[in-house]
């Protein structure tokens, strides 16, 4: 490992010890969810040993040096042994569960201060603060005056809802980032690590290149076929982002521009079906509905989404006169897809189970699995000249697959095993048995921030629902809106902005949607509708100064100054802050309620809206805009969203007067010319 980049360098820059606790803990990750060799307590309980494991290990007490080793092995031996206590002891804890001896005291408040310290190294201070003041709250808040008073919780019951049982540290979050989101964030990283980056990038790259503005149009469809791997704004922006922010500068745009557009695309990947962001497990777990209802009512906000920032792409570059790259310079995106086709296989079979009804777990299990399968494959396939030998070869794999039905995950844990030994013996496989390794350590890697983050807020959620304090901040939103659903919205959607400044969209989530989302259900807003309406501020919260986490990401890549780059990305991603309005006032855009006239309609009247605006916010669509057309093309947006009576009507009047009054200024101003 790097002295000062921790798990940051490359996993063969870490020490052994390191590299062979990240590959345990994916096997350990892998096994849990192929075989239930164990309950869900002492399951998430290892998810959560595993990760102060390697935070402890490779984060420092302050700075950026390598941990001090004594210390660092104390202390993550110190949180595996929580794992170890939870597992030892599991029968008997159920048994006096909420009469805690002083060990099981002992043992919950150094799980606590593990966790606290370990979100502190990985996230910042931000995220323990509001954790700690929720924690201040459960043990002080009967002294507090009004309604905000509880009737007293003593230090032994906080601990027992927070270290044991699951409504707190080891609450639905983490249930979530030990099954769901680890499986998936695998499943992304063997994809990557096999070149899935390379087909999307360069599929893009031949459809769009060479069209006007093509890098910037390529940097926005290969985010969002990523986001259908990675479901990682961030990690997007520091992986296709070294590619297209010096290829859009190249070609002429500004920096701050540049790095908008990857932000922004690059955190629509977290609303991007089939594989969202981490977020959209734990929604579909909190609410309790099938994941493919979550990825459903995400579809088409998330089209809109990057439709929208494909348009500003399109207009600035049409007011910049920025052409794109030489045809003969970009790839084929055909020969792209016939070189890589079979890593879409496993991508296909995900989304087909996922939408067949299928668990998240399952899909994720057999999707990472085939991933692996391909990989083997392939590199064993290379050695074969004649075609009907390699058809052979797929299907015989398919076959033995096709064992699972009858016979259960063993098979394919078998066919992976026989491709391993095949792969070592072979002349280069050897080489592809290394990829596999790096990506499950990879895995493990990109697992720690988002597991941390979810456990540390089960902190909020076991203080929530020990004192019941969330109906009392749901009543002085009710009391506020009661008369006024936008005002509602409005506020929280500043609250989602404001937490955002200083945690990720996980446990912003969690917070707003704990508070928030159930006064809006009882305002009348649907379900999903609320929840997804907090999502993606969370997401926007990312893009918004003066933290904007994205931009900041994009910036030493962009060269520029990230709030420059922030500033860019709010005008671009107009749509994300539009569309959750909309569809709170007609939750047909989600696809609630309502016929497919109603969806049809709303996504025409959407999309006509977003589009108006986007030539309003680049000030030019066929010639630069007057400062009236601004005003009048604004107006018919706005009415199109406010859904009152008769606003659609005059929306649309408006709008069309608003293109017919400037194609015909374009008309003359060219005849003039």
């Amino acid at each position: 490992m790097s002295e000062y980049q921790g798990l940051h360098a490359s996993p063969a820059e870490w020490p052994r010890t390191l590299f062979h606790v990240a590959l345990a803990f994916s096997t350990f990750q892998i096994i849990t969810a192929a075989f239930h060799p164990l309950s869900t307590q002492v399951m998430r309980a290892g998810h959560v040993g595993f990760l102060l494991m390697l935070v402890y290990l490779s984060y420092p007490l302050r700075g950026s040096a390598r941990p001090w080793q004594p210390l660092a092995w104390v202390l993550a031996l110190a949180g595996m042994a929580t794992f170890f206590y939870q597992w030892y002891f599991e029968a008997d804890l159920i048994q006096r569960s909420g009469d805690l001896t002083p060990l099981d005291m002992a043992v919950g408040l150094v799980l606590i201060a593990l966790v606290f310290e370990a979100a502190r190294r990985v996230m910042g201070i931000a995220l323990p603060i509001i954790c700690g003041l929720f924690l201040a709250y459960g043990l002080f808040g009967n002294y507090l005056p009004g309604d905000l008073a509880h009737r007293g919780y003593g230090l032994d019951q906080i601990v027992n809802q927070l270290s044991f049982g699951t409504e707190g540290l080891y609450g639905t979050p983490t249930y979530v980032s030990a099954t769901y989101i680890f499986l998936f964030i695998l499943f992304g990283s063997f994809l990557e690590q096999a070149g899935m980056i390379r087909l999307f990038t360069d599929f893009a790259m031949g459809l769009f290149g060479h069209r006007s503005g093509g890098p910037a149009k390529v940097s926005v469809v290969s985010s969002a076929l990523m986001g259908t791997i990675t479901g990682s704004g961030v990690a997007n922006v520091v992986t296709t982002g070294q590619f297209t922010i010096p290829l859009m500068k190249r070609f002429g745009y500004r920096a701050a521009f540049a790095g908008g557009v990857e932000a922004t695309s690059s955190m629509g990947s977290q609303i991007m079906p089939p594989v969202m962001g981490a977020v959209a497990f734990i929604m579909a777990e909190t609410i309790n509905v099938p994941y493919v209802e979550v990825a459903k009512a995400a579809l088409i906000p998330a089209l809109l989404y990057f439709g929208s920032v494909f348009w500003m792409v399109h207009l600035e570059a049409r007011r910049s006169k920025l052409h794109g790259l030489p045809k003969e310079e970009c790839p084929s995106a055909w020969e792209a897809v016939r070189q890589r086709w079979f890593l879409l296989i496993p991508l296909v079979v995900l989304v087909w189970l996922l939408f067949s009804g299928r668990t998240p777990m399952f899909a994720g299990t057999i999707g990472l699995a085939l991933t692996a399968i391909v990989i083997l494959g392939s590199a064993l396939i290379l050695r074969l000249s004649s075609t009907a030998l390699r058809v052979a070869f797929w299907v015989a794999l398919g076959v033995l697959c096709a064992g699972f039905f009858q016979l259960g995950i063993g098979v394919i844990f078998g066919v992976i095993a026989a491709l391993v030994a095949a792969c070592w013996f072979v002349k280069g496989g050897r080489d592809t048995l290394r990829i596999c390794l790096h990506a499950l350590v990879e895995g493990a890697r990109h697992a720690v921030p988002v597991g941390i983050a979810c456990v540390l807020v089960g902190v909020i959620i076991g203080i929530v629902s020990l004192t019941g304090v969330a109906s009392t901040f749901a009543g002085y939103i009710l009391a506020i809106g009661q008369d006024n659903l936008f005002l509602s919205l409005l506020l929280t959607m500043l609250t989602c902005l404001v937490l955002g400044m200083g945690i990720p969209t996980i446990p912003n989530y969690i917070i707003t949607s704990s508070i928030a989302a159930p006064a809006l259900l009882d305002l009348g807003v649907p379900l999903i509708v609320s929840h997804m309406f907090v999502f993606y501020f969370g997401i926007m919260a990312d893009l918004t100064p003066p933290v904007a986490l994205a931009c900041f990401a994009a910036a030493p890549i962009a060269r520029e100054n990230g709030l420059r780059i922030s500033m860019w990305a709010i005008r671009i991603a107009v749509a994300g802050f539009v569309v959750p309005f909309m569809a709170v006032y007609s939750p047909a855009l989600m696809m609630q309620g309502g016929d497919w006239t109603a969806v049809v309609y709303m996504l025409v009247k959407a999309a006509f809206a977003i589009g108006l605006w986007g030539i309003v916010f680049t000030g030019y669509c066929m010639r630069p805009l007057a400062w009236w057309e601004k005003g009048l093309g604004f107006a018919a947006g706005a009415l199109m969203i406010l859904a009152l009576p008769i606003t659609d009507e005059l929306g649309f009047a408006l709008g069309l007067l608003f293109i017919a009054q400037h194609w015909w200024r374009a008309r003359r101003a060219a005849r003039l010319a």
